[in-house]
């Protein structure tokens, strides 16, 4: 009997753990399209952690493709909306917004620009603390 509940213990201790999300090994190989394909199916996933590993490779691998900084920057912030940190996800699009406030926006994706304003208008408005 304490055999059966010693093994139902490990059993869930193994699910636990598995579950768990830690760091991925993200192989040097993958091209840019491959990163977001993967952060795109573990956004899907609902593994935010897991997608948001990919988005943060796609920035450092690519800090002068200003069409994958965009591409990064947006799904980030569309990562933090989904887990409803909306003060971040709030920031960070309006970073992203900033980019196309400056003489280089034209070279910008203009897709990124257009969901960012449909995803702010969505934000719930919190009150936030004013310190004067």
């Amino acid at each position: 009997m304490y055999r059966i509940k010693y093994m139902v213990l490990v059993l869930i201790g193994f699910w636990f753990v598995s579950c768990a999300s830690g760091p991925l090994d993200i192989s040097e190989d993958l091209s840019p399209a491959e990163l977001i394909q993967r952060g795109q199916e573990a956004l899907d996933r609902n593994k935010y952690d897991y997608a948001l590993q990919y988005y943060e490779v796609l920035l450092e691998r690519y800090p002068t493709n200003m069409e994958l900084v965009c591409t990064a920057e947006y799904e980030i912030a569309f990562i933090h909306y989904k887990q409803k940190k909306y003060g971040q996800a709030r920031n960070e699009f309006n970073k992203l917004l900033a980019r196309y406030d400056t003489p280089d926006a034209e070279l910008l994706p203009l897709q990124f620009k257009i969901l960012s304003e449909i995803v702010l208008e969505k934000i719930p408005n919190l009150a936030v603390p004013s310190y004067e």
